[in-house]
């Protein structure tokens, strides 16, 4: 069951033990993250000085269900620029919150931006104020 679509800042929340990672752990069984997702999570660690094995290993671990970026997907996170281009989204925030909606699942992530969205996904926090 796909009730959760994890953006990179949730899985990163969760690997460095930031706050909102016992909430990430929590959902993991039942969460998905998109190719383009874990894309960006592998950038940010490599970007750290992560050496390949152990980040692929790392990772690994979590056991993720990683679902592939198809071209209705695309489309839908291309349609959403607009509406969402005034709070700085970048591509993986799109596809992830498109992701969401298209499981009509929840979009967890540490972003406080999206919570501005008026999108009709829904938006957990890691961390609400």
């Amino acid at each position: 069951m796909n009730d959760f679509v994890l953006d990179a800042s949730a899985l990163l929340a969760l690997v460095h033990g930031e706050p909102g990672a016992e909430r990430v752990r929590a959902v993991l069984g039942r969460a998905v993250i998109s190719a383009i997702n874990l894309a960006e999570v592998v950038g940010r660690l490599s970007e750290r000085g992560g050496a390949a094995p152990d980040i692929r290993r790392a990772l690994d671990r979590l056991h993720l269900t990683v679902l592939p970026v198809d071209k209705d997907l695309g489309y839908a996170a291309g349609f959403l620029r607009s509406t969402t281009r005034r709070l700085g989204l970048s591509l993986g925030d799109r596809i992830c919150l498109a992701l969401a909606a298209r499981l009509g699942a929840t979009a967890l992530t540490a972003d406080r931006a999206w919570t501005h969205l008026g999108a009709d996904v829904r938006i957990e926090l890691l961390r609400p104020s």
